[in-house]
């Protein structure tokens, strides 16, 4: 069962509703992966998604915070969440295909500015969400799983414009690239996007403040998909939707993609 998978932080998806259907209009992925919703889940405005075939959806959410949904024009069935780090958060729901694959949509936090979890406790809760992610692979080993979301790190060098400039940066800091790569490592997880793209620069966000941000081009790649490696060869035709961030009102983040043939 041939399948497209995108995942999008779109910044309040009633404010961008026009954006997530024109995304859908243009685009079709099989399954939209949404976090940063803003909502919750009664007040997420389905019917025009559901208007262009995506009728199945699984969502968690919470008034002006947080919030993931996953929209599907195939079947899926709610698989649960987690309340990683026990923060009280809308960050994590999993729905599973008919072919047995689960999709897990993270939003990880951001973790404020400043990189220290003494001065900053925003900081200390994305440590914690990461480490207790590890754990929970390391208890409950995935298969046959898909990973997406705003991980809200960039762990390469060439996922930041200046690897030297940012490594002070909340997203770029070693600690934080340490504990997601831990994460991934305990569930054994692939990077399918750099599988597809195993070299240069890449971005999936362009800050606001830069006024801009194409010509200044000081992105990260905070946005990923990962999937385990029973089904990580199936993986191909990734791509980053960089124009996305160009449209009128738009989300920092830009959509990512990837498509599997299981």
């Amino acid at each position: 069962m041939p399948f497209t998978i995108a995942t999008w932080n779109i910044n309040s998806v009633r404010l961008r509703e026009g954006l997530v259907l024109r995304l859908l209009s243009e685009n079709a992925p099989d399954i939209l992966c949404l976090q940063e919703c803003k909502s919750p889940v009664e007040k997420l405005p389905l019917e025009g998604f559901r208007a262009l075939g995506y009728t199945h959806v699984v969502a968690r959410g919470q008034k002006g915070y947080n919030g993931v949904a996953i929209l599907s024009k195939l079947p899926i069935t709610d698989a649960g969440d987690r309340d990683f780090a026990t923060l009280g958060h809308a960050r994590h729901v999993a729905a599973r295909l008919e072919n047995g694959v689960t999709i897990h949509n993270l939003y990880v936090p951001a973790g404020g500015d400043i990189p220290d979890r003494a001065e900053n406790e925003k900081f200390g809760q994305k440590l914690d969400f990461l480490t207790d992610l590890r754990d929970h692979f390391r208890a409950e080993a995935p298969s046959k799983s898909i990973l997406v979301g705003d991980l809200n790190i960039a762990p390469r060098e060439d996922d930041v414009w200046s690897h030297k400039q940012l490594l002070k940066i909340v997203s770029h800091t070693p600690i934080e690239v340490e504990h997601l790569a831990a994460a991934q490592e305990a569930g054994r997880w692939v990077d399918v996007t750099r599988q597809d793209i195993p070299q240069g620069l890449l971005y999936s966000w362009w800050s606001y403040r830069s006024a801009d941000w194409n010509a200044a081009d000081k992105g990260r790649r905070l946005d990923h998909i990962w999937a385990t490696p029973d089904i990580s060869g199936a993986a191909h035709g990734s791509r980053i939707l960089r124009d996305v961030r160009g449209w009128d009102q738009p989300s920092d983040h830009v959509p990512v993609f990837a498509s599997f043939d299981l």
